[in-house]
């Protein structure tokens, strides 16, 4: 069992998920907290009858991955004192056998390392193309990174240090936080090993659109946020929702209007970037194809989160949560 080591598990309503989360950490840590955001299936009661202390948030309050993180990871400190380090884990994620002790002694070895995450995979990625989306976009470089996804183990000085998560960023919270670790000289590493089973569920288009309308509001907020030099945090995939998702369209338009039909030749710009992306991949040339084609496919539901995260600022609005689920 990895010692100085507490977990936070977040989720709502994960039915089989949650049980599976919950018993791959059973004597893998000193403390484990489940974060419960208003769930009706009984996942408080599962949690607590395998020992696991469960926090229920308050519905009064809007809830957010970040905010959840942050009030489980101040009840560890509680139940905790002596923690070091600080495993997040979704509820719909099992963790694979022995990735605490391997993240746990990477740290310990590189003390200029924050946060250290691993392979998050797609537990079903035969079951629907959206599945298989999931798994080719975790599927990143390893070694120093700039940012982590949703499981990964921190050093508490670290996380503490910064403040935690930004509690009311509905996604992209992650990145986020790893901006400010990296402004005070901390490093992020991805190792090889395996680390989590994911089980997204996405069987329905309309699902991935919603948890790519997401991202695009993410990648609004987290330009907005830290958009400006050096970092430029995610200025590039903003400027590419809004030239892919609206920019040529409406190009599109004025081209038609000034010279007729030719002036849909523009809309061949898609089909040739989606060769482009295909002809780079380092994958199959089914998996190339299936993430170059939805790439692209993928700017107009960025573009239109753009345009909510916009809104949302001119009208002094709150962000609601964006789920797929």
């Amino acid at each position: 069992m990895a010692s100085g080591v507490g977990v936070v598990v977040i989720g709502r309503n994960e039915g089989a998920r949650l049980q599976r989360c919950l018993h791959s950490l059973l004597h893998t840590a000193d403390r484990v907290v489940y974060v419960d955001s208003g769930s009706t299936d009984g996942s408080q009661q599962f949690a607590r009858s395998l020992g696991v202390d469960v926090l229920a948030l308050d519905i009064n309050t809007p809830f957010t991955a970040a905010r959840a993180r942050n009030e489980g990871f101040a009840a560890l400190q509680r139940l905790l004192p002596s923690m070091r380090l600080v495993q997040f884990v979704d509820g719909d994620c099992e963790v694979a056998g022995g990735w605490l002790a391997t993240a746990q002694a990477f740290l310990d070895a590189h003390p200029d390392v924050a946060v250290v995450c691993g392979r998050r995979r797609e537990r079903f990625p035969q079951r629907s193309v959206y599945n298989l989306l999931c798994d080719l976009e975790w599927d990143t470089p390893i070694g120093e990174a700039k940012a982590c996804g949703g499981d990964a183990l921190m050093r508490v000085q670290a996380f503490a240090a910064v403040g935690g998560f930004r509690p009311g960023l509905i996604a992209g919270e992650e990145p986020e936080l790893c901006v400010r670790l990296r402004a005070q000289g901390w490093k992020v590493w991805r190792l090889a090993a395996e680390m989590t089973l994911h089980d997204a569920a996405m069987t329905r288009f309309s699902q991935w659109w919603r948890r790519s309308l997401r991202a695009g509001h993410a990648y609004a907020e987290g330009a907005y946020l830290h958009g400006q030099a050096p970092e430029r945090h995610w200025r590039r995939e903003s400027r590419r929702a809004w030239l892919w998702g609206l920019g040529i369209p409406l190009a599109t338009v004025l081209a038609c209007l000034a010279a007729g039909g030719w002036g849909l030749l523009l809309l061949l710009l898609y089909p040739l970037q989606a060769v482009r992306l295909a002809r780079r991949g380092g994958k199959s040339a089914r998996e190339n194809w299936l993430q170059a084609v939805f790439l692209v496919l993928a700017k107009f539901p960025e573009m239109l989160g753009q345009l909510k995260f916009l809104r949302q600022r001119l009208t002094a609005g709150k962000s609601a949560l964006i789920e797929y689920k």
